[in-house]
């Protein structure tokens, strides 16, 4: 794709991948409040550090069969065995710190979910103060990797006991979760997305 194409209409990071180009248009940006979904997204994320997000995406649905539909209840009681597991599982990222970290994970979202009003959920839009931040962005290029947001959150998650949770990595989520409208201004998405907004 030209970037007088990508100028001109949706944001160009999709290319045209049929897969990529429905991601962007059926999900990128889209607010979401699950406790779950948002759990998910997040591992997710961690697991795509120093991947692309396509590469992820295609595997996206035999991550969430290998690990029992993102359920942080049922990942919380992983053992050695599930880990074993994991790592025999061709269908997804076999990288044995991010699988362990996952579980940790897992363990630590239970407890917010005990301890945070709004849950998880509650507590990553408290960033945003429950409202996304509207980006203006010319072109999907000039978002930033990161940004004082994301670093005050992905600070946070890692005195928790989050990991796999770097800024560069939260920031990325925070824009896949609609936290941060960062469809640029030609984008047909970016005004169905804040119309999404709570």
């Amino acid at each position: 794709m030209s970037a007088a194409q990508d100028e001109a209409g949706r944001c160009g990071w999709c290319g045209d991948d049929p897969l990529y180009v429905a991601y962007h248009d059926e999900e990128w940006g889209v607010p979401e409040y699950d406790d779950r979904a948002l759990f998910e997204k997040l591992i997710l994320d961690g697991f795509q550090a120093g991947l692309s997000w396509i590469t992820i995406l295609r595997k996206r649905d035999s991550f969430r069969a290998a690990f029992d539909g993102f359920e942080p209840e049922t990942i919380a009681r992983y053992t050695e065995k599930d880990i074993t597991r994991l790592l025999g599982n061709e269908g997804i990222i076999r990288h044995r710190g991010k699988i362990e970290a996952t579980i940790g994970n897992a363990r630590v979202w239970l407890d917010m979910m005990e301890t945070e009003p709004g849950g998880f959920s509650g507590y990553l839009w408290n960033y945003v103060d429950g409202t996304p931040l509207q980006s203006s962005l010319e072109s999907w290029r000039d978002a930033p990797a990161k940004t004082a947001m994301s670093e005050a959150l992905s600070k946070d998650l890692k005195k928790r006991g989050f990991k796999f949770c770097g800024p560069t990595i939260v920031y990325a989520f925070a824009q896949a979760v609609g936290m941060v409208n960062d469809h640029q201004l030609t984008c047909p998405r970016r005004t169905a997305c804040a119309d999404l907004a709570r």
